[in-house]
């Protein structure tokens, strides 16, 4: 199985110290100047920029050129302090909020995955905005967007489903569009965890792990793991690897990268001097996994208090303060970034736990997957006990072949079980 002998990939996601992502409305070089120098002390080598959709695309056939411009004066700026840079394109949600132009809700309600206006409108944003960018050495690639999925999702307040189908037909639509207009770059996409533990959700395990050219993973321990097991617990400490094995039992490439884009440590579920700990937890199991591209934190600097109405957690999210000092969670993460930027041989996981799927390698039951569910618990068990397991699905499991491949030699089929999910980083 062929494995990645760069270097691991250090960064945080870009919020702005100022004003929040806000600061895209009027948007001030010189703050970003020193968000930027505060992160590259920190040893990071990348970071993920989130520019607004309201402020790129106001109308459908209107792209800001001021607004492109800033997206590009920001990569920019982060070359100058050594960092590549991520960009995001449908933003979306951040932090329970969501950022929909009005040419898409109320009086002019569409799908934004399925119309063929909303989608039309999409594929000329990714392609100006990529045209802008794709000369940019330092540029990495877009992200479609951060977690679109919760858009479609059953528990959203005015959701735009789709059918798995459908789903696959919007990401490719604008990855296509992405590869096209900057194809020296790899492109991607990204889904908060109801593609793996909320059951009939359009979103797929599949689509996460075989559309775009590096899975990525969301990991938030407020999904219940934390509530469940315990903010320090081996379940919560290793909930990102958890998913980042998830993601490699449904690639059809054995030899794909999975990029952790999103972890963080929420304040409802961690007191103030786990976070550090939590960090180096984190980070460290993910580091063990094999071809992991690298790690985004989320995110660079704590919400101002002086903006209302976040989910409390918001608030301390950051690696950075206010004040423009690095927290303690902030140092640590700059104290162990150099011992595990050189990669190491990962464990051997010779035990398969295996995941139930149908002929469409759906899992007959995500909720099994999710926290508290018996396919989350047999993997918890198994490192509880000193293993270091991996998943296969049940398409796979019956194929000697893919087992030797990936040096699986005992499987664990779990009952399934499982309750509805629901994840608490709205709840405001």
């Amino acid at each position: 199985m062929p494995r990645s002998t760069a270097p691991l990939r250090f960064g945080a996601n870009y919020t702005p110290r100022s004003q929040w992502m806000h600061a895209w409305m009027a948007l001030d070089l010189d703050e970003v100047r020193r968000d930027f120098e505060a992160l590259a002390e920190l040893g990071l080598d990348h970071v993920r920029i989130l520019p607004l959709w309201t402020q790129l695309q106001p109308n459908r056939t209107l792209i800001r050129e001021e607004a492109v411009e800033d997206v590009r004066a920001v990569v920019d700026m982060a070359r100058e302090f050594g960092l590549d840079a991520s960009v995001d394109v449908i933003q979306g949600h951040l932090s329970s909020f969501d950022f929909i132009p009005s040419w898409l809700f109320t009086w002019h309600d569409k799908n934004m995955f399925t119309h063929p206006d909303a989608l039309s409108g999409q594929v000329a944003l990714v392609t100006r905005l990529g045209e802008r960018l794709r000369d940019a050495d330092n540029f990495l690639g877009f992200t479609l967007g951060n977690e679109t999925n919760q858009f479609s999702a059953a528990n959203h307040p005015s959701p735009w489903p789709v059918t798995e189908a459908e789903a696959a037909h919007w990401i490719t639509t604008l990855l296509d569009a992405a590869h096209a207009v900057a194809p020296a770059q790899q492109h991607v996409h990204s889904e908060y965890d109801a593609a793996w533990y909320m059951d009939g959700h359009g979103f797929t395990p599949a689509l996460a792990s075989r559309l775009g050219d590096i899975t990525t993973v969301h990991s938030w321990i407020f999904n219940g793991t934390a509530q469940k097991y315990g903010g320090r617990s081996v379940a919560s400490d290793r909930h990102a690897e958890y998913m980042i094995e998830l993601a490699r039992a449904f690639a059809t490439d054995p030899g794909r990268a999975i990029w952790l884009q999103e972890v963080g440590a929420p304040s409802n579920c961690l007191a103030p001097g786990q976070t550090p700990d939590f960090l180096e937890a984190t980070v460290r199991s993910a580091a063990r996994t094999e071809n992991l591209w690298g790690v985004t934190w989320w995110c660079s600097h704590d919400v101002s208090r002086a903006l209302a109405d976040f989910p409390e957690l918001e608030y301390t999210l950051g690696l950075v303060d206010q004040d423009g000092a690095a927290k303690p969670i902030g140092r640590r993460f700059a104290e162990i970034i150099p011992e595990l930027r050189e990669r190491r041989e990962p464990p051997a996981r010779s035990l398969g736990i295996v995941v139930e799927v149908d002929e469409q390698e759906t899992p007959v039951s995500r909720s099994a997957m999710a926290p508290g569910g018996s396919v989350f618990q047999a993997w918890v068990d198994a490192c509880t006990d000193g293993a270091d397991p991996a998943f296969v699905t049940s398409a796979d499991a019956d194929r000697p072949e893919v087992l030797a491949a990936r040096g699986i030699t005992e499987l664990v089929r779990p009952a399934l079980s499982g309750a509805p999910y629901s994840s608490q980083n709205t709840v405001v």
